[in-house]
């Protein structure tokens, strides 16, 4: 009887570790992991593009660097699984260290700047990412799950252009995270850019505003502006879904010099318009983002 007695003991501690072990359950944990580290960052930004090639993660960078020297605590995360680029926009090498109690620490760039690319995870940096959605999905979880981000004022994340697997599981991940748009003024971007704002009604994103990347080119002899790409095409995208402007950076040389010294423009240590224009977005950022808070808060009053 005892026997019988013992056998349906182990039978049922088995199966509650069966139970405890299942995927939903791992998901659960995880989820709390997740909220928790997400409740110590004051601001999760949401960097995005339908279009490749408008400087996206230029912008992001710059961004983050321009608000970690206004004395802000700032998290800069790349999720571009398959072309990964802020290591290089900033210089960074090598693998990340993991902390057995903490995690994994993000690569200090700066007293105020913390890093972590998908890049920074590969022995290899040249080595393909072939993975498929629910492998990218659970990697950008872990992001945020295993990472020790610690109390942020912002955290920063670059996505790839588009809108596939990436954003989908970024916005997922980070519901409160509000989304700025880059765009380049002509019409071949605007109307990519249009769907990633139709993207980000359609679930509900908060949308933050418009940036207007390559908003004309500085030459490099008379230092005055030329409309290369034509202006204003992000401004008047804005409008049109009565989306705050953040600002428009031009095209300047200096980008390609910082960005071959592996150093954001806003760090340089010359003035130039694209560091002026830059540092004028973080702070308008960090306006609109506190505009963005007061504006959640007093309709839950």
């Amino acid at each position: 009887m005892s026997s019988k007695s013992s056998c349906s003991s182990c039978s049922s501690k088995q199966n509650l570790g069966t139970i405890q072990d299942s995927p939903e359950s791992k998901m659960e944990r995880q989820d709390k992991v997740i909220a928790s580290t997400l409740s110590k960052i004051k601001y999760k930004l949401f960097v995005m593009s339908g279009k490749g090639g408008v400087g996206k993660s230029s912008v992001s960078t710059n961004l983050a660097a321009g608000l970690a020297l206004r004395g802000y605590k700032v998290g800069l995360l790349d999720v571009d699984i398959h072309g990964p680029s802020v290591p290089h926009l900033l210089g960074l090498k090598g693998l990340l260290d993991i902390d057995p109690e903490k995690g994994i620490q993000p690569k200090r760039y700066s007293e105020n700047l913390s890093v972590v690319s998908m890049e920074s995870l590969l022995k290899d940096p040249d080595q393909a990412v072939l993975w498929k959605g629910p492998m990218k999905t659970s990697a950008i979880r872990q992001f945020v799950s295993d990472v020790d981000w610690g109390e942020l004022d912002f955290l920063v994340i670059d996505s790839p252009p588009g809108t596939g697997d990436e954003p989908m599981a970024v916005l997922k991940t980070v519901p409160d995270a509000l989304s700025i748009v880059i765009t380049t003024p002509q019409e071949i971007s605007l109307a990519d850019v249009r769907k990633s704002i139709n993207f980000l009604q359609y679930v509900k994103a908060n949308i933050l505003g418009v940036v207007e990347n390559m908003s004309g080119l500085i030459c490099p002899h008379c230092s005055q502006q030329i409309d290369l790409f034509k202006k204003g095409g992000g401004e008047e995208l804005a409008k049109k879904y009565s989306l705050e402007f953040l600002g428009a950076i031009p095209l300047d040389p200096a980008t390609v010099v910082a960005g071959d010294l592996g150093k954001p423009v806003v760090m340089l240590d010359v003035d130039c318009p694209a560091k002026r224009a830059l540092l004028a977005l973080a702070d308008r950022v960090v306006e609109a983002a506190r505009n963005s808070l007061e504006a959640v808060s007093s309709s839950h009053v």
